[in-house]
């Protein structure tokens, strides 16, 4: 009897039947390391986390990487599973996942030369361009042991509970090392030809299945789109997995691009399923399910793909940070309570390379499932949010998901704040998304707002808690002709209220400095897909006829010149994303802006601006001067509330100006609404 089909995404809701198993959807939560693996707690932390998704209804999980030996480490003692001893403390993952009736597999990940430790190991002796530890060459002997140690590790997976396992082919790490002639230049059995690079993948998914049996799921993750020199052709890609899927794989998962490309692949700024077409040219080349990855973020990205006959399944990772009860949401047609991934890698990525425990800007509580618990009140309290920015907005949702009474006040006449400019940002709109999240949690949660509004002392009194959420202002600079018509601030600009000319100088090269940056040279006559014209941006072949799907970037046309300029004598944008600002540096440089650091601001003039730099005086002829030279805290209703003797709380940029610091904002009010 045919099951009823989800009204809402029909094919995103149909089980799919593996032969020995029946997954109930066809999400799967993709591998993503959170630094929970390190902590002391770590496995009852894991445990939480991925229960929490259970319960909103992923159809298979797979966990971060762990490693079969110490080689495989990605960095010192990180997790690894290679004796007995270590199987009870994965029972208590595999446990609480099958109660909640999910199912979940182990990622074996060997980072070969991609081990930042002196033990890494690769095919050939080239150290990674982004990790200063050369690695040692394995043996044929050490090959056998390595092939041996993957088949013991999923061995203890299943002895753990794990339904199955993914073996991590992809991203540049050991496996997909020898499988491309650029990393390996071996001589013997395991280089030199593809089927001799290829047999290593293929020996391990082997002696994995002979270990586990057949009705244990073996996902192979295939790196369809390497984004290097010299990486695989598409015919080795489907060569591959046809081979893959002859060694006893049950699902094939897509990677996309090595850690070392220089290619944009998950950030904001990459389409919403840019890459699907790669699985796609898959399709009908193997008979086992395909899985398609790579910014998913929202129900009907991912049911296109499976409509358009892109994949079988779709994998989204970060999407489970922002939303636990993502497929739940979707599966009742509620897509407007989603709180959507927004790509940004600002608490996540950025976090995880910084050895932090990773979690999420518009979800705080993501990775702290066991600390941060949303607890209803059991005291009523009346509470003024004054200001809708970030922190306001999250602090008044969560106040009001407690249970509390809530009226938030805006000057404006719209909710927002400053990411009512970040949205403007080229590759930034999906911020937009998070403020469709927040205005319809208000609507659900009854918080009374009330926009065009600025609330007095003597309003303020009425209500038992005051939080001020005001933000920040652009900080005025000391310039000599500050005043003149060519001249405006970064929140003119955005906002509409000033239009650039056709050279611009921007004062300050901060976050907010490039932002404006790319603001100002993305061409607004770019028509046709998006896809195509970011491929074509960034020099990825959709034809995929050279090595690694590479070709030569588009020439960029920006529609006016930039210079970008400041102060300090460091590198412009050093303090960017740990993890996305090369991609931020690189899209100017590929507009042409010029970037000058060590600059002391002399005069803005009519002719443009007059700097001194090593000392000598120059005059860059600009028809615009845009500053963008930091913000202050927005403090005059504090100010007020302080000299009534009246007791409040300051969060986000009223609290901290600094740089723009919407995880920060975001994070604050919600451990504020927590402690009332």
């Amino acid at each position: 009897m045919q099951q009823n089909q989800n009204p809402f995404y029909p094919n995103l809701f149909r089980p799919i039947d593996l032969g020995f198993t029946t997954l109930k959807n066809r999400v799967l939560m993709g591998s993503m390391h959170t630094g929970l693996e390190e902590d002391r707690d770590g496995f009852y932390r894991m445990a939480q986390f991925y229960k929490t998704r259970v319960r909103g209804g992923v159809g298979l999980i797979v966990t971060g990487g762990v490693a079969p030996n110490r080689a495989g480490w990605l960095a010192p003692f990180s997790l690894r599973l290679a004796n007995r001893r270590q199987v009870r403390d994965h029972r208590v993952i595999t446990s609480e996942v099958h109660d909640g009736g999910g199912k979940i597999c182990m990622q074996i990940l060997h980072a070969g030369r991609y081990g930042y430790h002196p033990l890494c190991v690769a095919p050939s002796p080239i150290r990674a361009p982004i990790n200063r530890f050369k690695p040692r060459v394995l043996s044929e002997r050490g090959i056998d042991s390595t092939i041996l140690d993957f088949a013991a590790c999923a061995a203890l997976a299943r002895e753990g509970g794990y339904d199955g396992v993914e073996i991590m082919g992809s991203e540049g790490y050991l496996i997909n090392q020898f499988i491309v002639g650029k990393t390996n230049r071996r001589q013997d059995r395991w280089g030199g030809t593809f089927a001799n690079r290829i047999r290593f993948p293929l020996e391990i998914i082997k002696a994995i299945r002979r270990e586990v049996g057949e009705d244990f799921i073996i996902i192979y993750r295939l790196s369809m789109l390497d984004l290097v020199k010299n990486g695989s052709t598409w015919d080795e890609v489907v060569e591959l997995a046809r081979k893959v899927e002859e060694a006893g794989a049950t699902i094939i998962n897509t990677g996309i691009g090595w850690h070392e490309a220089r290619i944009p692949t998950i950030a904001t700024l990459v389409p919403r399923g840019g890459f699907t077409w790669v699985t796609g040219r898959l399709m009908g080349k193997v008979s086992i399910p395909l899985v398609t990855s790579n910014r998913i973020n929202m129900p009907e990205v991912a049911e296109a793909a499976l409509e358009n006959r892109c994949a079988d399944m779709v994998s989204m990772a970060r999407p489970f940070l922002a939303d636990p009860d993502w497929v739940e949401k979707a599966a009742k047609g509620k897509t407007d309570e989603i709180n959507t991934c927004i790509a940004c890698n600002q608490a996540c990525l950025d976090h995880i390379f910084t050895r932090k425990i990773a979690s999420c800007l518009v979800n705080p509580r993501a990775c702290f499932e066991t600390s941060k618990i949303l607890r209803k009140t059991v005291t009523h309290k009346r509470i003024a949010v004054v200001g809708a920015g970030p922190a306001g907005l999250s602090c008044a949702v969560t106040a009001a998901a407690r249970g509390f009474s809530v009226t938030l006040y805006e000057a404006g006449e719209q909710i927002g704040g400053q990411f009512l400019l970040a949205k403007k940002i080229p590759g930034k709109e999906e911020f937009g998304e998070t403020l469709r999240y927040f205005k319809h949690q208000l609507e659900l949660l009854d918080v009374e707002v009330r926009l065009g509004k600025r609330p007095g002392v003597a309003e303020l009194c009425r209500y038992d808690e005051i939080v001020i959420a005001t933000g920040v202002k652009p900080r005025r600079i000391e310039l000599e002709g500050i005043e003149g018509p060519n001249v405006s601030v970064y929140n003119q600009l955005l906002s509409g209220q000033k239009q650039p000319g056709r050279s611009v100088a921007i004062i300050g090269a901060g976050g907010i400095g490039f932002d404006v940056a790319a603001y100002l040279v993305h061409n607004s006559q770019d028509n046709g897909d998006a896809v195509a014209c970011f491929m074509d941006e960034w020099g990825v072949d959709m034809q995929y006829r050279s090595q690694g799907g590479l070709k030569e970037m588009k020439k960029m046309d920006p529609p006016r010149s930039v210079y970008l300029l400041q102060r300090s004598n460091k590198k412009p944008g050093i303090n960017l994303g740990k993890t996305t600002g090369w991609i931020h540096r690189s899209l100017l440089k590929k507009n042409g802006v010029k970037m000058l650091n060590g600059v002391e601001y002399v005069a803005a003039t009519d002719s443009g601006l007059v700097i001194r730099r090593g000392g000598e005086k120059q005059l860059l002829e600009v028809d615009e001067i845009v500053i963008c030279a930091g913000q202050e805290s927005e403090l005059e209703l504090a100010e007020q509330l302080a000299n009534g003797k009246m007791r409040y709380h300051l969060i986000g940029g009223a609290l901290k100006a600094g740089e723009l610091d919407a995880k920060r904002a975001i994070s604050q009010g919600v451990e504020l609404a927590d402690s009332f």
